[in-house]
């Protein structure tokens, strides 16, 4: 099965129920963008504009691998367009307040999954019925992990048991699978000389890591400080990663507990198999669809009585750390979020047809169209369809 063979292969709509108006101080803009991830694209367009970025604001991340419309705001904004490879943007009028998540209704995904077998077509058919029934599990997916390097050591955890020295090299020298050329050889270097600043300020290029790497030649004993001037949105990254790892653990820890071996199978993740339910018995089904786990962090307090909290308490263990330890103390900002988040979600709208491959010779696609609420992930429903067959 190919993914994302094209970017027109994966699209998604962000839909919202605001109107644009004639008066506010927020410009409101329409974005569509191919091959750019949604910074990257606000980047290009604040350069262009000079626009400092406290001044603008967005709901969502869109991948860089899709053809992707996406809403933002920017304060006191030009109302003009923008055009360049890869990126569109059209004013359409002004807004009283900034577009921020929740003015995201539901994102609309229409994916082609390509050169599918027809056995891989007729497998997959028999869960189309049970995605409507009861949705996936609502793990955060691989593109929650992308500041998890090869070794799968979390920056944020390091940061919480205050080993700032390994949180830093992690986060600045941690190969990823996306890096290009030029990256690869600075955190080659950086893994090479780590602890010769003289020499690491001299050989790297300009950058953040050059920037981090001198105020270490001044004081080098102050990782923490050297953490600082990472750049926030990086270090909220962080945490959101090791925050979302400990939420898929103890989402499948109370699978493990909930639902019969049998009902289960294994889905493949970067960061590890997570369990499945094939399908959820007709007495559980409501408890499933109205499940709500929290985010772990020091912020919440654990009722012995709630559904999840011996799962949460086996997780924390087996990570080795209190519950009351995942939070930043030498830190003003950022903070693990708080919240409660759906153990599953049910896609609304699921549209499956099956056509004859245009690009691979003899294959088959699938064309699948639905809906899902921010924040949940529509490679799940491709994990489901694909990953979730009886061998």
């Amino acid at each position: 099965m190919k993914l994302k063979q094209i970017p027109e292969d994966f699209r998604v709509d962000e839909v919202t129920d605001i109107a644009p108006s004639t008066e506010g101080p927020f410009v409101l803009y329409r974005l569509e963008k191919k091959n750019w991830t949604t910074p990257d694209a606000l980047q290009v367009i604040r350069q262009r504009w000079k626009v400092p970025s406290q001044r603008l604001s967005f709901g969502g991340l869109k991948d860089r691998h899709a053809h992707t419309i996406q809403y933002f705001t920017i304060l006191n904004g030009p109302e003009r367009q923008l055009n360049q490879p890869g990126i569109a943007v059209t004013p359409l009028g002004r807004a009283v307040q900034p577009f921020q998540s929740s003015d995201i209704r539901v994102n609309r995904f229409t994916l082609t999954l390509r050169s599918m077998s027809a056995k891989a077509i007729e497998a997959g058919r028999s869960s189309v019925a049970d995605l409507e029934r009861s949705g996936v599990p609502n793990y955060f997916d691989e593109q929650r992990f992308g500041s998890v390097g090869y070794d799968g050591r979390f920056v944020a955890k390091e940061m919480v048991l205050g080993r700032y020295d390994q949180a830093l090299k992690t986060a600045l020298s941690a190969p990823y699978e996306h890096d290009r050329a030029a990256m690869k050889q600075e955190k080659a270097l950086l893994r090479e000389a780590w602890g010769d600043w003289p020499r690491l300020k001299e050989q790297l290029p300009r950058g953040q890591a050059r920037n981090i790497i001198n105020y270490l030649a001044h004081h080098p004993d102050d990782f923490r400080g050297a953490i600082e001037r990472i750049k926030p949105e990086l270090r909220s990254l962080y945490l959101a990663a090791w925050q979302s790892q400990l939420w898929n653990q103890m989402l499948g820890r109370w699978m493990i507990d909930t639902f019969s071996h049998s009902r289960l199978m294994g889905m493949r993740f970067r960061m590890g198999d997570l369990p499945v339910p094939k399908n959820v018995p007709a007495d559980k089904l409501e408890m499933w669809r109205t499940l709500m786990l929290p985010l772990p962090s020091a912020r919440i307090k654990i009722d012995p009585a709630a559904p999840w909290a011996k799962s949460l308490e086996a997780v924390m263990e087996q990570e080795e750390v209190r519950l009351d330890q995942v939070k930043l103390k030498d830190f003003r900002k950022p903070f693990f979020s708080k919240g409660d988040r759906p153990a599953a979600v049910i896609p609304q709208g699921l549209n499956v047809r099956e056509e004859r491959d245009d690009l691979n010779s003899g294959k088959w696609k699938w064309v699948l169209r639905f809906d899902l609420p921010r924040g949940c992930y529509a490679t799940m429903i491709v994990k489901r369809l694909t990953q979730m067959r009886d061998d």
